[in-house]
């Protein structure tokens, strides 16, 4: 006769079909305040031209056109010289009177603000809107 003193019942643990999932959450929130932090720091509120990338620049469809006030506020289109009042005409020669061309400023260091301002002047009343200030790059003396 046998007598039983125990369950022969195993006595290893039944397994967990639950995941859990707190360590996830944590991470997943951690994230989120991350985001949450960086997120306003991505936008720009100052509206700024950023420089073209490092690609080659496509060729111009026309020859600049130069326009140079020396430090005694005489004139140039491109390497001819120009009385103030026959800017309009040597500009008008120069762009085959296409007023939408964009001409590059060249002026002295030595020119004055005011100087400046009224040659400026003197393209917008005839008719050139679009000027770009030509200057050294910081090296390049």
């Amino acid at each position: 006769m046998a007598i039983r003193t125990a369950s022969t019942r195993d006595d290893t643990p039944e397994e967990a079909h639950e995941i859990n999932v707190t360590p996830f959450i944590d991470v997943m929130l951690v994230l989120l305040i991350i985001f949450m932090v960086a997120a306003p720091l991505a936008t720009v509120s100052v509206p700024v031209q950023l420089p073209a990338s490092s690609a080659q620049a496509a060729p111009a469809e026309n020859a600049p056109v130069y326009v140079t006030v020396q430090a005694d506020l005489s004139l140039r289109v491109g390497e001819a010289p120009v009385a103030r009042d026959g800017l309009a005409y040597a500009l008008r020669s120069a762009t085959h009177g296409d007023t939408s061309q964009r001409l590059y400023l060249r002026a002295d260091q030595r020119v004055s603000y005011g100087g400046l301002m009224a040659t400026l002047d003197a393209l917008r009343s005839a008719g050139y809107l679009k000027v770009a200030l030509v200057g050294l790059e910081q090296g390049a003396r």
